[in-house]
């Protein structure tokens, strides 16, 4: 690859600049959590518009081997399992390894989605080399210390990541609540790319009587459901707590739960009426979406949650905090069920009314529905590819600039 970006003829017949990009993660397909999904429909968005694209990560498992394609190849590194979450591993620093790669292959840009010791190592030899950079902040990982028994260390790692942003011409997030937090809190240069969802993917089109049989439900039962990590920071005993509140006033209701983690033992020893369909993926995950009627999400750690945009674009009622996902794009009452953070009595008693009132249920399933049509994953994709080109071109520092002078003469 060429240091130079160069010109590419788009499959649209229109003219464009073709990037070499340089994109580090600590994870990606086949890993199953939000930000391999996300990071991969970023990818393979940026190469359908024919960019070339060299992916670093670390190898999952031993029989791994990197990809090459026409536009896409990969450096695997090593990496070792993350604390708490051993279904995943974490990159080891690889400064000698991207030295030789970036000298050799000198990318228009490096995007790092994770912040772990492959992303610092990243940042440190994108900088030495004087490559633009930009990050993601995807991961609450000073949240999620509050669960983990190292509460103690929260303010530490919230500084960690300050530091590691701020190093970055550009970080990225996917709602403007998570941009005015994390500015509040001294990060700079925070600029908004929203998330997207495959509404063929996920459609109430995949919905299986065949699925809802299995569970052991009838056509008017109602159905409640979450994906994701059973996990201490998902917020799990409050969906529990909501199940078991609507089943007092419907017994025929039923709680599923899809995913796997930590939690699932003791849940499974405590709850044995749950459902506990562990990890789907694919047209399976689509099915399980559609076949239930109320998604119920109270997981206050999220910077985003696909799974909210997965659910409403599956026809499914959402009840959620106001945070991440649906803090962005449910109004309460209009499209979803979107309470307050501070409270828990408030969610619970929202899956209580969409359980009691099946046509509220329905009215806010397909305002649900029509709002995940207008979130795209082409769209986000194009923002993407917008804020590497402002990088790049320094128009991005130059505006921020004119902004916090600006700012500064109006104060």
């Amino acid at each position: 690859m060429k240091n130079d970006a160069h010109i590419h003829v788009s499959r649209l017949g229109s003219v464009q600049q073709r990037f070499n990009i340089a994109v580090v993660t600590e994870t990606y397909p086949p890993d199953i959590n939000g930000v391999a999904h996300t990071l991969s429909k970023i990818v393979e968005g940026l190469q359908a518009r024919g960019h070339d694209l060299w992916l670093v990560r670390p190898k999952q498992q031993a029989q791994h081997t990197a990809v090459n394609s026409e536009n896409f190849q990969e450096l695997l590194v090593k990496g070792l399992p993350i604390p708490f979450y051993n279904e995943l591993r974490m990159g080891l620093p690889a400064k000698r390894e991207l030295n030789r790669l970036w000298a050799k292959h000198r990318p228009d840009i490096v995007h790092i989605a994770t912040e772990g010791p492959l992303g610092w190592s990243a940042l440190q030899v994108a900088r030495k080399l004087k490559l633009p950079v930009s990050t993601d902040f995807r991961t609450n990982f000073h949240a999620y210390s509050q669960h983990y028994g190292i509460g103690w260390l929260s303010g530490a790692i919230r500084t960690y990541l300050k530091k590691f942003h701020n190093r970055a011409d550009i970080t990225m997030v996917p709602t403007a609540m998570l941009q005015q937090e994390l500015m509040a809190k001294g990060f700079q240069r925070v600029e908004v790319v929203p998330r997207g969802v495959d509404t063929s993917q996920f459609s109430p089109a995949h919905r299986q009587s065949v699925l809802r049989q299995s569970w052991g439900v009838e056509a008017m039962d109602p159905v409640l459901l979450y994906v994701g990590r059973l996990a201490a920071e998902k917020n799990l005993g409050l969906v529990v707590q909501a199940y078991l509140k609507a089943k007092q006033q419907n017994p025929r209701v039923r709680l599923v739960l899809v995913g796997d983690g930590p939690l699932r033992e003791s849940l499974q020893q405590q709850h044995a009426d749950i459902i506990f369909a562990g990890y789907r993926s694919g047209a399976d995950l689509a099915a399980h979406y559609a076949s239930a009627d109320v998604f119920v999400f109270a997981s206050l750690t999220e910077t985003f949650g696909n799974v909210t945009l997965e659910a409403m674009a599956s026809g499914l009622a959402v009840v959620a905090f106001k945070h991440a996902a649906a803090g962005q794009w449910i109004n309460h009452g209009e499209n979803g069920m979107c309470v307050d953070t501070e409270s828990p009595d408030n969610f619970i008693q929202a899956v209580c009314t969409l359980v009691k009132e099946p046509s509220l249920q329905a009215r806010l399933a397909q305002e649900a529905l029509q709002t995940a049509k207008t979130l795209d994953w082409p769209g986000v994709v194009e923002r993407t590819e917008a804020m590497f080109r402002q990088v790049m071109t320094g128009s991005y520092q130059q505006e921020s600039l004119a902004l916090e002078m600006s700012l500064q003469r109006s104060t």
